[in-house]
């Protein structure tokens, strides 16, 4: 008979090709994981992986069981999950992707009071590359997903708008702009930027604003790169530059030593989208939470005017 717990070994050596790196993930040691890896090649009859030294490579028999272990793994997981919830309530695991934003100051306040009414379901909260993480929902490797980049999302996925996030330009408190309170957006093209990486949802939600305006992000000169908003607060704290960063940063970070300078006629800001595959089936933790986000107990369901409900129409998502 199968062992889902050899399944879920084989899934993760197929993903890292390397059973070392398998091991540190699943706090194994590397001989248990070659003995199970063998004890499936027995059980099958095939070698599963094509072994060169430390390098692995899936055979053609590895990637068939690849697909089939991880629906297998998925339903394991979700027989658990609902016949412990029929014991004991709604019991299981939740694995959620986000972007920064959201993981560190919209995802806090909304997992602590779903936790308060269903103590036994588990969270992992895991902040990603937005791509990143919408590819691992549509692998099954991920239940949800909070992200900005709905151009990306695919008809798979089911996405409702769940909050909006406004970005501001800061600067020190002796800066020119500072002083003024506000200027006209061809003023930006003399600043010194500290900015979120390309690719990042704030990077973009400033690029397609400026484009309104016809300006360039290259335009902007830009003297750092950062990888989160708490370090371009930081730096603009200290005097190196100006930045955007979300409102949301800002009430948890305080505005000691910055100000907000207003840009004439341009409003920043990014939808936040949480998303669902519709193609794969929800255990019963999985259709709680979703249900939890449009009732009334949900802390973060009153900040938005309205949740849109997106639909896919001849490859374009349109609201409803």
């Amino acid at each position: 008979m199968l062992d889902i717990h050899q399944l879920n070994i084989f899934l993760t050596a197929a993903e890292t090709l390397s059973f070392t790196r398998t091991a540190q993930r699943l706090h194994l040691t590397q001989p248990s994981v070659s003995q199970h890896i063998q004890a499936l090649e027995r059980h099958f009859g095939c070698e599963l992986f094509v072994r060169n030294g430390r390098n692995l490579e899936l055979t053609e028999a590895g990637l068939k069981l690849a697909s089939l272990a991880q629906e297998a793994v998925l339903l394991s997981a979700r027989i658990e999950s609902e016949m412990a919830s029929l014991q004991k309530g709604v019991v299981g695991h939740l694995l959620i992707g986000c972007c920064t934003t959201p993981g560190k100051y919209i995802l806090p306040k909304l997992l602590t009071s779903f936790h308060d009414r269903y103590p036994r379901v588990q969270v992992t909260c895991s902040v990603l590359h937005q791509r990143d993480a919408l590819k691992l929902l549509l692998e099954g490797r991920l239940h949800f997903t909070l992200t900005s980049l709905i151009e990306t999302i695919t008809p798979e996925l089911e996405s409702v708008r769940f909050i909006c996030d406004r970005l501001v330009l800061i600067a020190p408190l002796r800066h020119p702009w500072a002083e003024s309170g506000e200027i006209s957006p061809d003023q930006l093209v003399q600043g010194r930027f500290i900015l979120r990486e390309e690719g990042s949802g704030s990077y973009e939600a400033i690029r397609k604003a400026l484009n309104d305006v016809e300006i360039s992000m290259h335009d902007l000169p830009t003297i750092l790169t950062l990888g989160n908003s708490e370090a371009i607060a930081l730096a603009v704290r200290e005097g190196l530059g100006v930045g955007f960063v979300s409102e949301k940063v800002l009430e948890a970070f305080g505005l000691e030593g910055l100000a907000i300078v207003n840009i004439k006629g341009l409003e920043i800001q990014r939808d936040i989208y949480i998303s669902r595959n519709k193609r794969q089936p929800a255990t019963i933790p999985q259709t709680t939470f979703w249900t939890y986000l449009f009732s009334p107990d949900n802390p973060l369901r009153l900040c938005d005017k309205k949740m849109e409900e997106l639909s896919f129409d001849r490859g374009v998502y349109e609201r409803n």
